[in-house]
């Protein structure tokens, strides 16, 4: 799917959504999501769609436990129909550069709607989790870059200002690593001391299938070549001018962390810190399933996990 036509063509009704999160869910067979049984598992014959009843001994025997096709997902409990919740979906995996919830509610409900602008916000949070992913160990060839989000402090109102500094006064510091023509891996970190760097690589690398780890001259970095566990370490100095030394270089990491940024200074405006992680997780999990012709797909069955 490319278009809203075609989504709409696709999903034109909340039993169409459902049977494609149930098949996405369950490819082989309907399951219980206490026991994780396909057995003794029916259908609800009670005029609802999409209703089954367990009757394992671990769910009760005969009288059994009765689930849906939304229990324990993103889902469960939700008073908003599964075809808007497929749609936030949607418009979020093809943004680029993401999509504010404002936008999405001006998409879907328009701007003269009465609806509560909050629930685009919910449901684009609610995603933005389940977008969450451990993409590691990265193999190859690594990049590994730290940045930081937020204003200059000098821009800031005078009773948010903190003092002047370093780039990273008042900013939000994140620590990210990327296999080259691979995926990427980021978070946000308190600080960028030398044991969150060197924590950060060595967890996210598999340390006997790394060729490379490139990174700039940040003094965090310096343990990675040393210790007993040793990583093949090489460094380009920024502050010497120097950006490119053969295979040696952060770009294909400071490209992702180009685009969150302009995804956070251009559609979202302003970010809560609290949020950032979320954000990341958005970023993040488009970036990796960029050449993934049946991504739509993948986050349907992550959220049904």
């Amino acid at each position: 799917m490319e278009t809203i036509s075609a989504f709409d063509r696709r999903f034109p009704d909340d039993n169409a959504c459902k049977a494609y999160l149930a098949a996405h869910r369950w490819p082989d067979g309907v399951r219980c999501p206490r026991c994780n049984r396909k057995e003794k598992v029916y259908a609800i014959n009670s005029g609802k769609l999409f209703h089954w009843r367990c009757r394992n001994d671990d769910c009760g025997g005969r009288d059994g436990y009765k689930f849906s096709v939304i229990t324990h997902t993103i889902f469960q409990d939700t008073k908003i129909p599964m075809r808007l919740w497929f749609k936030v979906a949607f418009l979020i995996l093809t943004s680029k550069k993401g999509i504010s919830a404002l936008q999405i509610h001006r998409v879907i409900f328009g701007e003269n709607s009465g609806s509560d602008y909050r629930t685009s916000w919910f449901m684009c949070m609610r995603w933005r989790a389940a977008m969450k992913g451990d993409a590691f160990p990265l193999t190859g060839e690594i990049e590994v870059d730290e940045t930081f989000v937020g204003g200059k402090e000098r821009n800031k109102h005078w009773s948010k200002r903190q003092h002047l500094g370093t780039g990273g006064t008042g900013k939000v510091a994140f620590i990210g690593a990327i296999a080259r023509k691979g995926i990427v891996v980021a978070k946000v970190v308190q600080n960028t001391d030398t044991a969150t760097l060197d924590g950060f690589v060595r967890r996210v690398v598999d340390k006997d299938k790394v060729d490379l780890i490139a990174t700039d001259e940040h003094v965090g970095y310096r343990m990675l070549s040393r210790g007993d566990a040793p990583l093949p370490h090489e460094a380009v100095s920024h502050g010497s001018g120097e950006y490119v030394r053969g295979i040696v270089h952060t770009q294909n990491i400071e490209s992702f962390w180009s685009l969150l940024k302009r995804g956070i200074m251009g559609s979202y405006h302003h970010v809560s810190k609290a949020y950032l992680p979320l954000y990341m997780n958005e970023f993040s999990w488009r970036f990796n399933n960029r050449r993934n012709p049946d991504m739509f797909a993948d986050l349907i069955t992550t959220c049904g996990k």
